[in-house]
């Protein structure tokens, strides 16, 4: 039923927690994962920003960028063994840009069946209550989503 997944992760423990329905879901039939990680361009025009008015030097942009890049790539090495121990087929994919808006194209592009993500739970509201970034996967996503708050 749900034979390729789209594991999108920040690495953070709810996505962690997630982490462990995916493998779960070996059991259910599941195959192959995508194992995605989203660098929220946003983000870093924020933190860069804070770094200039600081009076960071030249060059600091892609010195951050590439340790980002780096410690991202270490991350996503260990859960992609994780997972092929678990005896599923990974592919992993970093991209720079909107976390919903990469997550869904990733969706789309790779004809997943099943889109499988933490969501940081808070507050009131559909966004608070789920998380910006899972809200926005759920309402434009043609994929379902399974959702595990953390």
């Amino acid at each position: 039923m749900f034979e390729k997944i789209l594991y999108p992760t920040d690495f953070s423990e709810c996505a962690k927690k997630a982490l462990e329905y995916v493998k779960k879901l070996r059991e259910a039939g599941a195959k192959e994962v995508f194992l995605l990680h989203v660098i929220d361009e946003a983000e870093i025009r924020f933190l860069l920003k804070g770094i200039a008015w600081a009076g960071g030097g030249t060059g600091y942009e892609e010195r951050y960028k590439d340790k980002i890049l780096e410690e991202a790539i270490d991350k996503l090495k260990v859960i992609q063994k994780e997972l092929s121990s678990a005896g599923l087929k990974v592919k992993a994919e970093i991209k720079e840009g909107v976390p919903p808006k990469e997550i869904v194209k990733i969706a789309e592009e790779e004809n997943v069946s099943l889109i499988v993500m933490g969501t940081h739970g808070r507050g009131r509201g559909a966004s608070l209550l789920l998380g910006s970034v899972a809200e926005n996967v759920i309402r434009h996503s043609s994929k379902p989503v399974f959702v595990i708050k953390g």
